[in-house]
C-alpha cells in the first residue's frame, strides 16, 4: 500500500488529452477499447485497488473523480501507486468527458494483462473446484450478476464461450460489483470444446434447464463440479443438453423460467452447500 495520495491534478477543460482515456465511455464500450476498461463507483475502485495490490492481472492506469467525492476516496486512492494520476473535475466538466450525467463521481481506467486462456486456467484449479460455465449469455446485467453470485458462493473460475458478451464491459463489472476483477475468467471458443475441457478434467457438469432430469438439491457432491448456464431466453441447447447432466430448480407453474442470473445465484448456493464450500 502507497503511504500517501497521488498528486491530484485538476481539469477544466473536457478535451485535455490526459483524460481522453474517459471520454465518451458509453461509446467506447460499443466501439473498442484496445485492452482496457472502466471501473465505475467506489465500491468497484475499491476492488481494482485490491486487485492491482494483488497482481490479479488487473492495474489502474487513471483515475477521474468529481471534486466532491475526494474526500470519501482518500484511504482507497491511498492503495495505488504515485504513478497512477488521480484527476478531478467539477460535475459540468465531469459529464462532458463522460458523455452523460456521472452522479457516482468515481471512474478509473484500467487494463486487464495476462489474459490467461481457458485450458490453462482449467488447468490451474485446485483439486476441490466449483467452476460457473456460461453459454451465450448476451445481456451485460446478466453477466455482471452471474459474477456477483460467483463470488458469493466460492466459485474458482467463470467459463465463458466465444458467444458470451464481454464481462470487461463497464456495466457488467458495476453490476458485479467489482467481482469481475476478483473471479479468474476465461472468455474463448466452443461450448463443446469447454465442455470437453472440464470433463478431461474430471469435472462433473450439469445444465441447468427447466426440463432438467435431476432436482437440484439432489445433485450430489463432487470434489469438481461444473454449473452450466445457457442464454436468455432459449437457455441451452438440446445438444449441450444431452452431453452434461441436467438439473431443474423446483418452482410454481405458470412461469417458464428464472432469469439466469438469478438461477445461478439458487443454483450456486446450493452446489456449494453441499459441497462445504459455504
Amino acid at each position: 500500500m502507497s503511504s500517501a495520495l497521488p498528486p491530484l491534478q485538476r481539469i477544466d477543460d473536457p478535451a485535455d488529452p490526459r483524460i481522453a482515456g474517459f471520454v465518451s465511455i458509453k461509446e467506447r464500450d460499443l466501439t473498442g477499447r484496445q485492452g482496457r476498461f472502466i471501473a465505475e463507483g467506489t465500491v468497484v475502485l475499491r476492488m481494482l485497488a485490491a486487485a492491482h495490490e494483488a497482481g490479479r492481472g488487473f492495474a489502474a492506469e487513471a483515475i477521474l473523480l468529481l471534486e466532491n467525492r475526494l474526500s470519501g476516496v482518500q484511504d482507497i486512492l491511498a492503495r495505488f501507486p504515485p504513478s497512477v494520476p488521480v484527476y478531478v473535475a467539477d460535475a459540468q466538466v465531469f459529464d462532458a468527458i463522460a458523455g452523460f450525467n456521472m452522479h457516482r463521481g468515481v471512474l478509473a481506467l484500467g487494463r486487464r494483462d495476462g489474459e490467461p486462456g481457458r485450458d490453462a486456467l482449467i488447468a490451474s484449479l485446485p483439486a476441490s473446484s466449483l467452476v460457473l460455465a456460461a453459454c451465450g449469455i448476451s445481456n451485460h446485467d446478466n453477466m455482471g450478476a452471474l459474477f456477483r453470485n460467483a463470488a458469493a458462493f466460492g466459485v474458482d473460475a467463470v467459463l465463458m464461450d466465444e458467444t458470451c458478451c464481454d464481462p470487461m464491459y463497464r456495466k457488467a463489472i458495476r453490476v458485479s460489483v467489482g467481482s469481475v476483477l476478483t473471479v479468474p475468467f476465461a472468455r474463448e471458443g466452443s461450448v463443446a470444446t469447454m465442455l470437453e475441457r472440464l470433463q478431461q478434467a474430471g469435472f462433473a457438469i450439469w445444465g441447468l434447464s427447466p426440463a432438467g432430469d435431476t432436482e437440484l438439491c439432489a445433485i450430489p457432491p463432487a470434489a469438481r463440479t461444473a454449473l452450466l448456464m445457457g442464454t436468455e431466453g432459449e437457455g441451452l441447447p438440446q445438444s449441450v443438453l444431452a452431453s452434461v447432466h441436467t438439473a431443474r430448480i423446483r418452482q410454481r407453474p405458470g412461469l417458464d423460467s428464472l432469469n439466469v442470473s438469478t438461477a445461478a445465484g439458487i443454483a450456486l448456493h446450493q452446489v456449494a452447500l453441499v459441497n462445504g464450500r459455504i
